[in-house]
Formats: structure tokens, C-alpha cells, sequence
């Protein structure tokens, strides 16, 4: 039987960040020093050396404490960063959920967030349309639809995010972190999708502090420590290896 498509590879990806050494306290100062050349940097390397691929249908959890490069990662594949070394191949459509709130205006009402939404993940205002009800019914967000979105808890915005993006089958799914703002029942529900979703070909690349989210959802996990890649794996191993350091 033929290997699966490589959907993600990592090859080698450090990412830098550029850390101000000074305090700069309005834009006028910061030009006059950059004009002077009087900004001073500190590098920060986010994510060191890392490599990995996913293929196809495959389900990878990116696990790691708080600041070790996960998001930064997650960013990287999604095109929003770019790698200061190494090279990151992404083949077929992303639907990306990083960060919340992202691709709304927190001053449009909910139905207007809808297909601004679905316009910025390139679908036209017919598919919308014949999607909408779909949208709404699976966010459970149809009493509060005309309300502005800055009215909204972080949950129900997660809801939505997730619903929209999750509306069609993309080829790769990323999640970060997104549904811990989401209630037990909720959590339930995209997990349901997110198996469908799986079962149907689609590659998920899921962020969770939960280990046994992780276990539930992935069968591969990379773990991730302060940039630095400790282990890859069967989900159920690296997970466990991690839980044990933790436990130390």
C-alpha cells in the first residue's frame, strides 16, 4: 500500500524574534532612535532546529508548557510567520483557528462577522448563503445574531470561529487552544467534528494543555520545550513521557 501524502514538512525551522533592550515610550522616540540607529535588539530564537512531517489524514498534538514555541509554530504553518531558517511546505487548503477574535470586527453584528469571515477564507456570498443556517444552528448563536460581536463572551466567539471554519471539509484543520474558552458541552460537539472531519481525510494540527484531548484527538504528538523539540512520537508515548517530567 502506497504512503500517505505528505501534507506538513518541517524541515529545520528556527524562528527569531527581535526583543527591544530599551524601553521606548511613544512612536516619535522609537523613529528618532531608529533614525540615529540607537535601537538596541536582543535576539529570541522561538523555535530552534525543528523538524517533522505530517501526512495526510494524520492528527499531530503540539504539546509543551507555556512559551515553548507551540503557537509560534502553529503561526509558521499557517503562513503568518515566515522561518528564519529552514522551510516549511503546506499542500492543500488551511482553515486556521489561533487566535481569538481573528477575521472578525468586533463592531459588525454576528451575522455581518459571518460572511466577512467566509469572504476572507475565499468563499462567495452565495455559499454563504446556502451555509448560513448550518453556521448558526452549530454555534447556537441564532438569538444573538444582530448583536455586535464586541458583546459577545470569549466562548461564544470561539463557537463561531470554529463553525465557520469547520463548515466544509478543509485539508488541514489547525487548532490552538481556541476551544478551552468553550463550555464541557461545546468542547463535546467540535471534538464530534473534528473526528468526522479526521475520518474524512482531513489532517489536524491541535495545541491543548489537556493531555487527554490529546491522546483522545491524535495519534502523533511532538513535544516542544522552551523552542527546543524533545520528542516525537506515537501520541499515547510522548504524551505520557511528557507527563512524567511534569510530574518531577
Amino acid at each position: 500500500m502506497d504512503e500517505k501524502r505528505v501534507m506538513i514538512d518541517v524541515d529545520h525551522v528556527t524562528i527569531r524574534f527581535n526583543l527591544s533592550n530599551q524601553k521606548v515610550d511613544n512612536l516619535k522616540e522609537y523613529f528618532i532612535k531608529f533614525l540615529k540607529r540607537e535601537l538596541m535588539f536582543q535576539e529570541f530564537l522561538a523555535v530552534k532546529d525543528v523538524s517533522f512531517q505530517v501526512r495526510q489524514g494524520e492528527a499531530w498534538g503540539l504539546i509543551g508548557t507555556n512559551g515553548s514555541g507551540k503557537s509560534t509554530m502553529l503561526k509558521a504553518i499557517s503562513g503568518i510567520l515566515k522561518p528564519y531558517r529552514g522551510s516549511i511546505s503546506v499542500n492543500g487548503t488551511v482553515a486556521p483557528l489561533i487566535e481569538l477574535g481573528a477575521g472578525f470586527d468586533p463592531e459588525m453584528s454576528a451575522r455581518e462577522n459571518i460572511y466577512l469571515n467566509g469572504c476572507v477564507l475565499g468563499h462567495t456570498e452565495k455559499f454563504m448563503d446556502e451555509h448560513f443556517d448550518e453556521i448558526v444552528d452549530f454555534a447556537e448563536v441564532r438569538d444573538f445574531l444582530d448583536s455586535p460581536l464586541k458583546n459577545y463572551s470569549s466562548g461564544m466567539r470561539a463557537r463561531l470561529g470554529f463553525s465557520i471554519a469547520t463548515m466544509v471539509k478543509p485539508d488541514i484543520l489547525i487548532v490552538d487552544e481556541i476551544l478551552a474558552v468553550g463550555d464541557y458541552k461545546f468542547r463535546q460537539k467540535c471534538e464530534k467534528r473534528m473526528k468526522e472531519l479526521l475520518s474524512g481525510g482531513t489532517t489536524l494540527l491541535y495545541v491543548s494543555h489537556s493531555i487527554d484531548e490529546v491522546k483522545r484527538l491524535c495519534d502523533h504528538a511532538i513535544w516542544i520545550d522552551k523552542g527546543v523539540e524533545r520528542m516525537q512520537g506515537e501520541a499515547k508515548e510522548v504524551c505520557d513521557a511528557y507527563m512524567r517530567e511534569m510530574k518531577k
